[in-house]
């Protein structure tokens, strides 16, 4: 059972015969990832002033960050700065073909993994990012008809991009949209259900139309959402704070949808502590809880979270000998 097989296998009704892995640093890796580069006309700018770098992003909005510190950094002038710039939105336009051509190329070197298209982005991270957080959850209340046609538009760019994943032969799409705090949603299971879910599963139904598994990022406590987010056609939770959710609970709903889990050990409540056994039982008791429905993998930025590679391997070490 090469790589593919085996992650194709987690999503079956018994599950994979052992977990799957995807970690760098030469360790192992079930995983290929390939891009649909970028819109046509876009070149990203960077630029310092002071301690902090700013660049740009395919929508226009304008990012910052310490030079020493996390890789993304924070929005620091949105697109969308009031709602009367809605019309002359300019949405990045996507080639379907030359987006194809650069989902192959990357996946090319690895032909034996399971080949996940990512995404450049998603609904809410996108309509969030084009208006500034805390002008977007006011938006929730106050303007839904101005949301609902931002929303079309941000979703017409990833028609094209799941077109272009299964043109090119991808196993998969992933794509990011970090939902909730570590208490709860940022916003109502019914404002999801609103603003969202129609969407969402229009998208979901155009890549599993195409052979292609969903993967889902989301980092905060989205319990109200795991259930929704699972019969709108998600087949895989990328979470990075496992612990928020009750095992029991996560893993009942992974078997009962028939879906999978995509995580390392929690990078906040776990892995920065730098406690060896600590983190090993940990990874121990993920692969027991949720054994062949499980890919283990390390965090990328390790130094934005304070974590050594040293602590990062000691999970490792556990994950490999389950796999």
């Amino acid at each position: 059972m090469n790589s593919q097989e085996l992650i194709r296998s987690l999503f079956s009704p018994t599950g994979a015969p052992h977990i799957g892995m995807n970690f760098d640093r030469g360790r192992r890796n079930d995983l290929c990832f390939g891009g649909p580069g970028a819109p046509l006309g876009y070149v990203q700018r960077r630029w310092v002033e002071g301690q902090a770098e700013y660049y740009d992003d395919i929508w226009g909005n304008i990012w910052h960050r310490m030079k020493d510190g996390c890789a993304k950094g924070e929005i620091f002038r949105p697109v969308l700065e009031d709602w009367g710039q809605l019309a002359s939105l300019s949405v990045p336009v996507f080639d379907r073909q030359m987006a194809a051509d650069h989902f192959r190329k990357d996946f090319s070197a690895s032909p034996e993994k399971f080949k996940v298209a990512g995404m450049t982005g998603w609904i809410f991270a996108d309509a969030r990012y084009l208006r500034k957080m805390e002008n977007y959850l006011l938006d929730l209340a106050l303007y839904p008809d101005e949301l609902h046609i931002l929303h079309s538009r941000i979703a017409s760019i990833y028609e094209v991009q799941i077109q272009a994943a299964g043109d090119a032969g991808a196993d998969a799409i992933c794509f990011c949209e970090d939902l909730g705090t570590q208490q709860d949603l940022l916003f109502s299971p019914e404002m999801w259900m609103d603003y969202f879910s129609g969407l969402y599963a229009h998208l979901f139904g155009m890549a599993h139309e195409r052979n292609m598994v969903v993967l889902m990022h989301s980092c905060g406590r989205n319990h109200k959402l795991v259930e929704p987010l699972l019969r709108a056609g998600v087949n895989c939770f990328q979470f990075d704070q496992p612990r928020l959710y009750e095992h029991e609970f996560l893993a009942g709903m992974l078997g009962k949808y028939r879906a999978a889990l995509w995580s390392p050990v929690d990078i906040q409540k776990i892995l920065p502590l730098g406690d060896k056994t600590l983190i090993q039982e940990d990874a121990r008791r993920m692969c027991e809880n949720y054994k062949g429905r499980l890919i283990a993998k390390n965090y990328p930025d390790l130094a934005g979270i304070g974590v050594r590679e040293e602590w990062d391997d000691w999970a490792y070490e556990v994950f490999r000998s389950f796999a």
